[in-house]
């Protein structure tokens, strides 16, 4: 019995052994004509394999990539593109650089803090109360989600001071969130349902 772990290294996993056999084979076959009718038929499998990949404008043109890089760039064909520069291939992408915004309340989250500013640049009026109302509300859910334990109004009022930089005053006489233990009630009810 032969084992994979013995079996040459798959150059391109997602077409398995059977296409990297092929163009073994395609490699070992003297007649360039026969050769290039060999590349096609295995162009033509490959592309039967990937059919979610024919919406893709330049599918062809990755199949045939995809060839010259089974066969190591060793397949002698006429293709109808240009092989892949191997450096081209080898060279490291450039590095992603991710704006990382130290914040003292993570359990609240990045949009949450842009909500805030949203809400700090409106005009004063009924509509940036009740999304005010909205944001502390939700703050006390993602501290409760994040804590799960009993936090007052005056904390989440404290937080929210302090992340619109003293702009947005709330006080608990005036201003009644939701009640902790439906919160609670209403996160627990949702981890039973994905449970389901």
């Amino acid at each position: 019995m032969e084992y994979n772990t013995s079996r040459q290294k798959l150059v391109l996993p997602e077409y398995g052994r059977n296409i990297q056999k092929m163009v073994k084979l395609a490699m070992e076959e003297p007649d360039r004509e026969k050769r290039n009718k060999m590349a096609n038929a295995i162009i033509y499998i490959m592309g039967n394999m990937n059919p979610h990949l024919r919406d893709i404008s330049d599918f062809k043109h990755k199949l045939w990539d995809h060839l010259a890089i089974i066969s190591d760039f060793q397949l002698d064909i006429d293709s109808p593109y240009d092989a892949p520069v191997i450096e081209k291939l080898q060279e490291k992408p450039e590095k992603v650089e991710y704006k990382t915004k130290v914040s003292k309340f993570k359990h609240y989250g990045q949009t949450l803090e842009k909500m805030v500013d949203v809400a700090v640049e409106m005009e004063n009026g009924e509509l940036k109360d009740i999304l005010v109302n909205l944001i502390a509300n939700h703050m006390k859910k993602s501290y409760l989600t994040w804590n799960k334990e009993a936090v007052n109004d005056a904390q989440i009022f404290k937080d929210l001071r302090m992340i619109s930089r003293g702009r947005i005053e709330l006080n608990a006489e005036e201003n009644k969130l939701a009640e902790t233990k439906d919160i609670l009630a209403k996160n627990k009810r949702k981890r039973i349902q994905r449970k389901k």
